[in-house]
């Protein structure tokens, strides 16, 4: 093999063992995935995984940094707009949640989480600090900016910001474990749903 050709199998080398993890936490679970399974999956040796990250927790987090931690960036840039109302971004941030999420692989990290956590709750401190905390607080101070412009009665800011984002979670869950083959679940229709209840609770009344 040339040695350009080693170098750029190198570089790709991570992402290749992050996808390898990934699939096996997947189908085994965090708990029962070892570091050599990891690296037979990859088709390297134990010391390459090693080479990489130096624990399991090391993998993981590698993973949420690289699959899940970009697509938060995005989602929370998107919120700039200091002209748009609030009650125009909050739906339009959801449903672009919905779609970066639903059909992905990243559906599949909550439930991974969840059924982690009672054993390993690093992983859900990680997963809580890394995107959920930060996803929670921008529309936290989305609705507090809301409240202030009298666009948005006056709510508990954190509450609200669960208030929007619980129904996605909870959509997903049900949609990845619970629905049976015979029926249709259409997530998009659920979310529309959900905003529909969920702004009119939100908006300030209108002064006659």
């Amino acid at each position: 093999m040339a040695q350009g050709a080693r170098k750029r199998r190198k570089e790709a080398r991570p992402a290749e063992l992050l996808d390898a993890a990934f699939e096996l936490f997947v189908e085994r679970g965090f708990a029962a995935t070892r570091i050599d399974d990891i690296a037979a999956r990859a088709g390297v040796s134990k010391g390459t995984v090693y080479l990489y990250f130096p624990s399991k927790q090391a993998v993981f987090e590698a993973l949420v940094r690289q699959s899940v931690l970009p697509n938060v960036e995005r989602l929370i840039g998107e919120t700039a707009r200091p002209g748009t109302p609030v009650l125009e971004i909050l739906p339009q941030l959801l449903r672009a949640i919905m779609r970066t999420v639903a059909g992905s692989p990243l559906q599949k990290f909550p439930r991974l989480i969840i059924a982690e956590s009672p054993q390993f709750p690093e992983l859900a401190q990680f997963w809580r600090e890394t995107v959920i905390d930060r996803m929670l607080g921008t529309v936290a101070g989305l609705i507090e900016r809301g409240i202030a412009a009298g666009e948005i009665r006056p709510v508990d800011p954190a509450d609200a910001a669960r208030l929007l984002i619980a129904p996605l979670l909870m959509a997903v869950i049900w949609g990845t474990t619970f629905v049976r083959p015979s029926e249709t679940f259409d997530l998009g229709v659920f979310i529309d749903r959900h905003l529909d209840i969920y702004l009119r609770g939100l908006a300030a009344e209108k002064l006659p």
